[in-house]
């Protein structure tokens, strides 16, 4: 297993790349993010000109990805000794033409350098790290509510199969399948926040190194609705599938041999049936975790939680570069890991699965 787990992880390293290039390229086609962050009439062509090559976006695509990927201080050296960076490798010496060379300071990502947030001047992965926390606290609720719920009611939607229970839960979890997220949790806080009053608007504190939030059992109430929608997509998909996985396994020769030896039938469908149908579930986990990780932008938006997913939100509106890329890292790298896990519960669940 652990030379598995070893090969998977050199095979996602191109991959890795791969998601990095591409990030990239799309996000520098998406437009010039000085015309997002100036926004001073009273400033020449010159100042504007200065700020975009202060922020290193004025260059070619491909050399904007390496200095972000590896650094700009290899690429720029001393000659004279003066401390000016006067000779330069696939950087412009004079990005503006004032004789004066901008002086490389970045370090890379590949050397734990993520650089500074356009907008907000501070280091990207202090503002990650700080906003973390709001993030993990939905998506693994969500995640463990919503894999538990939906495992158990598929086990009851097969039990009770071709009744008014099944056919109420696969109705309701169609529904839920069908329903846009951002949609369901508007309508949630119409009527929970504004109409009934029992559940707070949003503006949960901000888990920063400035402000103190209290404790996690005195701010359970914000995390209600958030933890609800993101949950209840989970429970639809995991539900349908789980139900089907238990009808194909209910007809195995195994079953009927556990039927004719006398044993409980609930015994029957929770140990013997559940554990062999919970193999299909396994490779919905990966992109499960994928789907939380898409859905808390929206979720974070919507009820203004100060999380990774509404930093990235508002980073992608005003072109904020390197908090972009750093999201987009954080998110590549939850996705990878995620398919691994699938992998590895294949073998928990089902000790006849052997990785070579």
């Amino acid at each position: 297993m652990s030379r598995y787990i070893a090969r998977r992880l050199l095979q996602s390293i191109p991959i890795f790349f791969g998601i990095t290039i591409i990030s990239y390229l799309l996000m520098t086609l998406s437009g010039n993010p000085v015309l997002t962050l100036v926004m001073q009439p009273e400033m020449t062509q010159e100042q504007i000109a200065r700020t975009a090559a202060r922020l290193g976006v004025n260059d070619p695509w491909p050399i904007q990805y390496l200095r972000w990927l590896l650094g700009d201080d290899w690429m720029r050296w001393d000659a004279d000794g003066d401390g000016i960076a006067d000779h330069a490798f696939l950087v412009p010496l004079d990005p503006i033409g004032d004789g004066k060379p901008e002086p490389g300071t970045r370090r890379g990502i590949l050397r734990g350098d993520f650089g500074d947030s356009f907008s907000l001047k501070r280091p990207v992965l202090d503002l990650l790290l700080e906003r973390l926390p709001a993030t993990l606290e939905i998506s693994l609720t969500s995640f463990v509510i919503g894999t538990i719920g939906g495992i158990l009611l598929g086990i009851v939607a097969a039990v009770k199969r071709g009744g008014l229970i099944d056919n109420a839960l696969r109705m309701l979890s169609a529904i839920f399948n069908a329903i846009p997220i951002f949609w369901l949790g508007l309508l949630s806080l119409l009527v929970f926040a504004v109409q009934l009053h029992v559940l707070p608007l949003g503006d949960r504190c901000s888990l920063t190194m400035e402000e103190t939030c209290p404790p996690i059992y005195e701010r359970l109430q914000y995390m209600v609705l958030p933890v609800a929608m993101e949950a209840v997509g989970l429970i639809a998909g995991l539900t349908r599938l789980m139900r089907a996985s238990m009808l194909d396994v209910i007809g195995e020769d195994y079953i009927r041999t556990a039927r004719a030896k006398g044993l409980r039938e609930r015994g029957i469908w929770l140990v013997h049936a559940a554990r062999n149908a919970l193999i299909p579930i396994a490779t919905g986990l990966g992109p499960a975790i994928t789907g939380l990780i898409g859905g808390s932008v929206i979720i974070e938006q919507i009820f203004n939680y100060p999380g990774v997913g509404r930093t990235l939100f508002q980073a992608a509106v005003g072109r904020d570069y390197p908090v972009v890329m750093a999201s987009v890292i954080y998110a590549a790298v939850a996705t990878i890991l995620g398919y691994l896990l699938s992998d590895i519960l294949y073998t928990i669940i089902d000790p006849r699965i052997q990785f070579s």
